[in-house]
């Protein structure tokens, strides 16, 4: 048998293209096992998997025409020299590649619901973090530099958009939406504090998903199984919604096509501060506040990375300054990278991880 074909070649180094097939093959058993799993019918599962088709369709004969041009444009990602070495081959791609997968979810989501109120905000939301996203990997591209905009002139804007999603949730969404359902048939009155939270959520899952969008293929394969997994629990209560989920994971989908190692194009901060604003957006707005702390799993134990990195540094600091890093290099999957672990290996374990996840929380749901 051919080395390259071997089951543990299969398993410890995949082709980008192997990837690709795994998650549409995860992605078709999770539409219609979680459809099951929550009582649906077959016919659910096609109310879901027809729509997320058609994006990922759209979405990856776009990138054929959209990726050429970014190149022409000279939109190449600046690589960080202190990263993992064998990223730096990566220098040059194409970024921004979140400008055409994320409107094409948006668009074909809208028509599809007849521009239904709630697919209208959440809409306008992944948008709007779409925009500071842009902004973000345009001044990166303008500077050559892989900082772009202030981290606080981000986190700013992310904020003032979180308040005015949540300001017309206040105003427009019945008061019950207040209320969080825990495993054991537990609700939590939160009353206006959930805004707050809501509020928090919206900036914090954009910013995990950005954090993980740093291998090829990561965050979008893994944005595709978490919208799948939301859009099934949002179905049977906001079908509108869940054409929304089933939208946006078929653009993930669709996109994947083009970021699959060795990637053509990367989304940029223009596609993962997006998709972890809807992600957010929809939990919000569909009571699922919990179910969506599960499903995002793997952006969550990401950004903990990250913050578990930094607190251990600043609390082992000498008198020369320098601290002990808990990790190798932050986020996780840098981390396992510098292990020893090959980058298809890492997104591979990492799509099953959170298919996993998906299921546990129609489960608990």
């Amino acid at each position: 048998m051919d080395a390259k074909f071997s089951p543990s070649t299969l398993f410890t180094k995949p082709s980008g293209t192997f990837l690709l097939i795994l998650l549409i093959v995860l992605l078709n058993l999770l539409g219609l096992g979680l459809a099951q799993l929550a009582g649906q019918s077959i016919r659910f599962s096609l109310m879901l998997m027809f729509p997320l088709g058609i994006s990922a369709t759209i979405s990856a004969i776009l990138g054929y025409g959209i990726v050429p041009l970014l190149r022409r444009l000279k939109t190449g990602q600046v690589i960080q020299e202190d990263g993992p070495q064998a990223h730096l081959t990566k220098a040059g791609t194409p970024t921004m590649g979140g400008i055409f997968f994320i409107p094409v979810g948006v668009t074909v989501a809208l028509v599809w619901t007849d521009f239904e109120p709630t697919v209208i905000a959440v809409s306008a939301v992944t948008l709007a973090y779409l925009g500071i996203g842009w902004i973000d990997d345009w001044q990166i591209l303008r500077q050559k530099s892989n900082k772009g905009i202030s981290p606080w002139v981000k986190l700013i804007l992310q904020i003032v958009i979180a308040i005015g999603f949540c300001f017309w949730g206040f105003q427009s969404q019945p008061s019950s939406i207040t209320s969080i359902t825990l495993p054991g048939n537990l609700i939590l009155h939160l009353g206006l504090f959930f805004w707050l939270l809501a509020g928090f959520v919206l900036v914090a899952e954009s910013n995990a998903t950005n954090l993980t969008d740093g291998v090829d293929g990561l965050a979008a394969g893994n944005g595709a199984l978490a919208f799948l997994g939301l859009g099934v629990l949002v179905g049977p209560d906001n079908s509108e919604l869940m054409i929304f989920c089933a939208c946006l994971s078929g653009g993930c989908l669709g996109f994947v096509v083009h970021n699959r190692n060795p990637a053509r194009v990367f989304m940029g901060d223009t596609g993962s501060l997006a998709l972890g604003s809807s992600l957010g957006a929809v939990g919000i707005l569909s009571g699922n506040l919990w179910a969506l702390f599960i499903i995002s799993g793997i952006f969550f134990v990401e950004s903990l990375s990250v913050i578990a990195q930094v607190t251990y540094y600043k609390a082992t600091k000498g008198p020369d300054g320098k601290g002990k890093r808990l990790l190798k290099m932050a986020p996780l999957h840098h981390h396992l990278e510098l292990s020893g672990w090959a980058e298809t290996k890492i997104v591979g374990i990492f799509y099953l991880v959170n298919a996993g996840l998906t299921v546990l929380a129609v489960v608990l749901t």
